[in-house]
């Protein structure tokens, strides 16, 4: 049986520069930098929890993918299309804005009240897609004007 998630994956394009950004701006911690030869294990986390680490590697680098492969998941990752890669929880979603931004992190959107709390957007500088969240307790309950306001409606 599957006990919990130890290590995600996102494709960064530059594993010094996601240092840059994950540690430098974002506050994580370095958990494995290891040059295995044919790649560099890189992982981080955040403080006190090491056990959920975030891999940051770069497509092409590992037996995992051709070269024709690599290419078309740096052209996904560059376009933003691959989906919410990490979702993280923030005990203030408005400090971590304002925090994050005087870094010079690019928000896509603004802390914004949600049934399950008030969440945020931003990238990374490869153009992966990354929320924050301030969690509610207790069941969230989705409206119409909720759905309608997802569906751009």
């Amino acid at each position: 049986m599957l006990t919990n998630i130890n290590i995600t994956g996102i494709y960064v394009l530059d594993q010094d520069e996601a240092l840059d950004f994950y540690v430098g701006k974002l506050g994580l911690e370095v958990g494995s930098d290891v040059d295995m030869g044919f790649m560099r294990w890189l992982t981080v986390h955040l403080p006190g929890d090491p056990d959920h680490q975030l891999l940051l590697e770069v497509p092409g680098r590992s037996p995992a993918h051709s070269a024709e492969t690599a290419a078309q998941l740096r052209d996904l990752v560059t376009k933003g299309a691959m989906g919410a890669v990490v979702i993280f929880n923030t005990d203030d979603c408005e400090k971590l804005y304002e925090e994050l931004s005087a870094k010079g992190v690019e928000f896509t959107d603004k802390p914004t009240k949600q049934p399950y709390g008030i969440d945020c957007a931003f990238r990374d500088p490869f153009g992966n897609h990354i929320r924050a969240t301030q969690r509610v307790e207790g069941p969230v309950e989705v409206t119409d004007e909720d759905i309608a306001r997802w569906s751009g409606a």
